[in-house]
């Protein structure tokens, strides 16, 4: 796939939608790439989630440019996804490589970026970034944390529904998960909710206009090169009908602030308060899986990575090699697509000056 030089194109770094999408766009536009993928079954981060995380719980996936995507049934979605994403890799003969763990994108003093992983290497004009958030997890330190004496989960390590059953069962996060968590678990036993702030709840219907909204809103953010938030920290909250036993057993509605300090049998508040618990899931999120992208220094002094087009754009702004896709407004199946055709045609835009110049 490399060209004469020995130097590809691009190389597309992730295999999610994001990636796909963007591989799908460049093959459509004749663009020599390979995508390289850390994973050792096709699926990205879908493989990994939780087996009661159904097709009916995920919204739908947004289906991959030029195909259909999975229907919303009770079909587990690590199963049906990482299906979907393998059918659809041969169907378009997509380059992909796996199992490639990327360590470092380094800049050649010739302009040619060279991807390494391990005792491999692949030389590129441009790339692609579509490594998305899975991988890093955050979870925020509280004192006392390492002391607990029961067990605490972060969303990628959820053991389902039924591991809580009879456990006293903390959930911490303002987001979708913990708000899907306490509907699966507040009918198996007793829940406790804890924000850093108050819920904001949406009370009309999420329509393809608000989505757009709600996208533009983390443009602006990576417009100025900060760190991005996520696209469903500006939706708000809503709750689906199989969370509605669970807004019945009053478990949204006995939300506290974050407490102060963790203590071996349980949490406590600023006030002296304390609450008993068995079990904490850390539903805190995600940050960008980008350390492999720091030689090339594309970070703002405001410590997030500005892209192009007033944020609405996938190029890095300091380094028109560069793409991300996953990143910020396309971190979510509201801007994958969009974000795959978009950095296509970066790229393109990309190798269109360097062979000019």
């Amino acid at each position: 796939m490399a060209q004469s030089d020995g130097v590809l194109d691009s190389v597309v770094i992730g295999a999610g939608q994001a990636g796909l999408s963007a591989s799908y766009h460049l093959s459509r536009l004749g663009i020599e790439h390979v995508v390289l993928d850390a994973n050792e079954h096709p699926g990205g981060a879908w493989q990994h989630r939780w087996d009661a995380l159904t097709m009916r719980d995920v919204h739908g996936v947004a289906e991959l440019p030029g195909s259909t995507p999975p229907p919303l049934t009770r079909e587990r979605a690590n199963d049906a996804i990482p299906e979907y994403f393998a059918g659809y890799e041969t169907e378009h003969e997509l380059p992909v490589v796996r199992p490639v763990r990327v360590e470092r994108v380094e800049p050649d003093d010739d302009g040619i970026l060279t991807v390494r992983a391990g005792d491999r290497s692949w030389r590129t004009r441009t790339i692609v970034n579509a490594t998305g958030t899975w991988t890093q997890p955050f979870i925020p330190h509280y004192p006392g944390a390492e002391t607990f004496r029961g067990e605490q989960f972060h969303t990628v390590a959820y053991p389902g529904p039924e591991h809580f059953r009879g456990k006293r069962t903390l959930v911490v996060g303002g987001g979708a998960s913990a708000v899907q968590f306490l509907g699966a678990i507040a009918p198996l036993t007793d829940t406790l909710w804890v924000t850093r702030r108050e819920p904001v709840w949406r009370t009309d219907d999420f329509t393809p206009e608000a989505g757009i909204a709600a996208v533009a809103l983390v443009e602006q953010r990576v417009a100025q090169g900060l760190p991005p938030e996520s696209v469903v920290s500006v939706t708000g909250l809503a709750l689906r009908e199989q969370e509605r036993e669970a807004e019945r057993l009053g478990a949204y509605a006995a939300r506290r602030p974050m407490f102060e300090r963790i203590e071996p049998e349980g949490v406590r508040w600023a006030d002296g308060t304390f609450e008993a618990v068995d079990a904490i899931i850390w539903a805190t999120g995600f940050r960008p899986a980008i350390a492999h992208l720091a030689p090339l220094q594309l970070r703002s002094p405001a410590g997030g990575i500005q892209l192009d087009r007033e944020g609405r754009g996938t190029g890095a702004v300091v380094d028109e090699r560069v793409q991300l896709v996953g990143y910020g407004p396309s971190a979510s199946t509201i801007g994958a697509n969009r974000a795959g055709r978009a950095a296509a045609a970066g790229v393109r835009r990309a190798l269109g000056v360097r062979q000019a110049a």
